[in-house]
């Protein structure tokens, strides 16, 4: 999208930790690549689709979707709200690409399961979980929904593609 100025950022108030960090950290990123920023709150299925209504009638260029376990419970929703909008979104979870959305770049989930499979094992062995290190993820995916982005009439270009884990056709 190498034309968008506007960019919606969905965001659920009521998980005030991912809310602070997308405030704090977005706006920043955005004002570096020239996007402006309208936070869009939701915290129902019901607001959710006022945000939509918010970005068809203010003409956001695209949508982030913040991390929120309400999101991605309703990500049928919002990947039927922004085809209707041919809004280009944008997400961290791979279960959202893979609803109908047209892209995510998050942690691996799978291995960030698989990482508490293994502490799991540990504690269960006698480890104190105290005495664990905290882990951060290390394994990061981008997965891109080549289907979506042809309903929505977006080219996504091979070299994008080509950087991607997966592309869903």
């Amino acid at each position: 999208m190498p034309k968008a100025v506007r960019l919606a950022v969905l965001i659920n108030p009521a998980n005030a930790p991912q809310t602070e960090a997308a405030l704090r950290d977005i706006p920043a990123a955005a004002r570096a690549i020239g996007l402006q920023i309208q936070a869009l709150n939701a915290s129902t299925s019901r607001e959710i689709d006022a945000a939509f209504a918010t970005i068809a009638r203010d003409r956001a260029d695209a949508l982030y979707i913040a991390p929120d376990s309400l999101f991605t419970s309703r990500r049928i929703q919002l990947a039927t709200l922004a085809a209707r909008e041919r809004m280009p979104t944008s997400c961290s979870n791979r279960l959202m690409a893979e609803a109908g959305l047209l892209m995510s770049y998050g942690a691996d989930t799978l291995d960030m399961w698989r990482q508490v499979g293994v502490y799991t094992g540990q504690i269960l062995k006698g480890a104190k979980p105290a005495d664990l290190p905290v882990l951060q993820s290390t394994k990061f995916e981008l997965v891109i929904n080549a289907q979506t982005a042809r309903t929505i009439g977006l080219e996504v270009p091979n070299s994008i593609q080509l950087l991607a884990d997966e592309v869903i056709e």
